[in-house]
């Protein structure tokens, strides 16, 4: 079984003249990580993390085409199942809307906080990196 691939979002926006980014919690294990899924049928990477976005968070907005970072986990998914080697490409949302009503509410929580704060919460040193070192001022356009 070979490494799979996923693609994340990392949500941003901009309030009281700061940056926050969106941390969602997993189901089961509620660490706290970036809206993430599997390629899908028809969607470009970013597309597909956009639609993420979406389903996990309930934040709609206009997500950059361009990987701003890699990170690598290891998914458990059932007991019985093989752990699941993942790579997760992660590309930039800037947030246009947050719904109230989306399709995993009441399954996760979602917190806004600053690059700085969401780099702690994160579990994976790698995923922490790329929070930690978020500036959506350099982010072509």
């Amino acid at each position: 079984m070979g490494v799979r691939t996923q693609f994340g979002t990392l949500c941003w926006r901009i309030r009281n003249n700061k940056v926050q980014v969106l941390m969602v919690q997993t189901r089961r294990r509620k660490r706290w990580i970036v809206p993430k899924g599997w390629p899908m049928e028809g969607q470009t990477p970013a597309k597909a993390a956009a639609t993420e976005a979406f389903e996990e968070a309930g934040v709609v907005g206009k997500v950059s085409p361009v990987c701003i970072g890699l990170y690598s986990y290891i998914k458990y998914p059932k007991q019985s199942d093989d752990p699941l080697p993942c790579v997760v490409a992660v590309f930039p949302l800037k947030t246009e809307k947050v719904l109230k009503d989306y399709p995993e509410k009441g399954q996760r929580k979602r917190k806004w906080v600053s690059p700085k704060k969401a780099a702690e919460m994160a579990s994976v040193p790698e995923l922490a990196q790329i929070l930690r070192h978020f500036d959506p001022t350099t982010l072509r356009r």
